[in-house]
């Protein structure tokens, strides 16, 4: 009888080793199952970089969210990504029926095959979450989060959709260094289980080794975009130098003076000299309200006009109505160019000036020393129809005697600040204009270019600076 009984104890011990065994085998079958997939994932991350110059991180960021998805067995799923103004982060990748967590699908009808996926879809893309808001934004303050009853916890909108109702959840934080770049998250387990804290560290894993490949690749988008933008900006500097006069005439009783140095590299200022007719001098200074190629363009077509229209019209304000109704059709709603346009008559030394929403010209008198605003009135171009512009164009005279001094400027001249963020002002360009006016127009560019320059040494300019200067000498 003993020796029945302890045949079947060591059946029974057999059987539990052997179950046991089985056990360990499948968990061993399981683990090299995610370390294949893990390897797979690291050479996966690593082919977007290989032998890449441009790296799209949109595709890295479905190839990470395509492995996470895998190693922790969940059935949807979402990248989050804090926006470059930081607090606020944003869905770059989103896979199987991952709900908008933020609550902005609330009310959305979704089936798995029709529209609705891609509609849900555009829903999670398009939600802003700040940090610290909800189950994304709590883990974007660094710490993993796992929710085993999503019924029972805040962070989780409710949908009433089983398509999008949330049984389990993860999210770990990507971390580079110290500072928290995003956020990975995870929705219902493919098998119908809650996720472990096994699934929480693998996820945590996961998380820490893409962030270094995500952190790089942002910043070669960064690099690239900058690339772009230099790129844009050296092409419109190109443009505008190539728009600017290449020397200044030379007339018999007048003197001609001009400079213009543009902000960052680029301008929306410009000047020119116009051969109008025989005995007629077109001056303009301009400022188009666009920075880069599509200010550059602007630029170029102002001038194409209004130098058409300047060859026979006589009249400053004839010419910018002219101007305004042909830029009008082209121009963007958000841009504008302002604008000053003056006639001379190189043997009665009159001058017609017509003003387009532009800074006003400044008239030294040597009869008495003072200095005047040339009063106009004008909007700038491409804001109005033609009809309301020419309502509001005014066309002045000017007569310029011995030793008078005619200055045209743009903005960027009387706003220029130094480093304390104090401006030059107008009554400092008035004073560089009468202490400088006796020597003619070069010797005022030349002052109020060095004044300027001394006064904003050290700061950063952020507009244009364009001045052209007419005087009659004594």
């Amino acid at each position: 009888m003993m020796c029945v009984v302890s045949i079947c104890v060591f059946v029974l011990i057999l059987f539990g080793l052997v179950f046991h065994l089985r056990r360990l085998r499948a968990e061993v079958n399981r683990l090299l199952q995610e370390k294949q997939v893990m390897v797979g994932f690291v050479h996966d991350v690593g082919e977007v970089f290989a032998g890449a110059e441009d790296v799209d991180t949109d595709l890295l960021l479905n190839r990470i969210l395509f492995y996470a998805l895998r190693i922790v067995r969940a059935s949807a799923g979402a990248i989050y990504l804090f926006e470059t103004e930081g607090g606020v982060l944003r869905a770059r990748a989103v896979a199987g029926m991952f709900p908008p967590l933020a609550g902005s699908g609330r009310g959305m009808v979704v089936d798995a095959v029709g529209g609705g996926a891609k509609r849900l879809r555009e829903a999670v893309l398009s939600e802003r979450i700040k940090e610290g808001e909800g189950l994304v934004g709590e883990a974007a303050l660094g710490r993993s989060v796992l929710v085993e009853d999503p019924e029972r916890d805040p962070r989780i909108p409710r949908y009433s959709g089983d398509l999008l109702k949330v049984h389990t959840a993860l999210a770990a934080p990507m971390r580079f260094h110290d500072r928290v770049i995003g956020v990975i998250v995870v929705v219902n387990r493919a098998d119908g289980n809650v996720f472990t804290r096994s699934d929480q560290t693998l996820l945590e894993s996961i998380a820490e080794q893409a962030s270094v490949s995500v952190h790089f690749s942002q910043l070669r988008e960064v690099i690239e975009q900058k690339r772009r933008i230099d790129h844009d900006l050296s092409l419109a500097r190109r443009i505008q130098k190539s728009l600017l006069p290449a020397e200044t005439p030379r007339i018999a009783g007048l003197e001609l003076a001009a400079f213009n140095e543009p902000a960052l590299e680029v301008g929306g200022d410009y000047y020119d000299f116009i051969d109008v007719e025989e005995g007629l001098l077109g001056l303009v200074v301009a400022d188009v309200s666009g920075k880069g190629v599509s200010g550059a363009i602007i630029m170029a077509l102002c001038r194409s006009v209004l130098r058409s229209h300047a060859r026979h019209l006589s009249d400053p304000g004839e010419v910018l109505r002219e101007v305004n109704r042909f830029v009008c059709r082209d121009i963007a709603e958000d841009m504008f160019i302002s604008l000053v346009y003056a006639v001379v008559d190189t043997e009665t030394y009159r001058v017609q000036v017509a003003r387009a929403g532009h800074e006003k010209p400044l008239w030294y008198r040597a009869s008495d020393g003072d200095v005047r605003v040339v009063e106009s009135q004008g909007i700038a171009i491409g804001i109005a129809d033609s009809r309301t512009f020419e309502e509001h164009l005014q066309r002045t005279e000017v007569q310029l005697e011995p030793g008078d001094v005619l200055v045209l400027y743009t903005d960027g001249i009387v706003e220029a600040m130094d480093r304390d963020g104090a401006e030059w002002g107008i009554q400092r360009l008035v004073e560089t204009i009468r202490q400088s006016a006796a020597g003619g127009a070069e010797a005022v560019a030349q002052a109020v270019r060095e004044r300027l320059q001394r006064f904003t040494a050290g700061a950063a300019k952020y507009d244009d600076i364009t001045l052209l200067v007419l005087s009659r000498p004594v």
